[in-house]
């Protein structure tokens, strides 16, 4: 979903539970408005959760030689 779809939930959530006075036979818009604003505060925290760990990790890059030459020393 990533952030952008996040703060779309976060934006509508509002927008049905404190703008929107209109009544469904049936449906409560305020609940749907929660509902979303707690989805897209959920779908935000993990995504800039998963964003963070992926920062955290390495990539190594191994190169091997096959012509018949030894390696260069390592240098410290």
């Amino acid at each position: 979903m990533g952030i952008g779809g996040g703060i779309t939930l976060i934006v509508l959530g509002a927008i049905l539970a404190f703008a929107v006075q209109d009544s469904i036979s049936g449906i409560d818009l305020t609940m749907i408005g929660y509902i979303c604003l707690g989805a897209g505060i959920l779908a935000l925290i993990l995504t800039l959760a998963l964003n963070a760990q992926r920062q955290k990790t390495t990539n190594h890059t191994v190169v091997e030689r096959h012509d018949g030459t030894a390696p260069p020393p390592p240098t410290y």
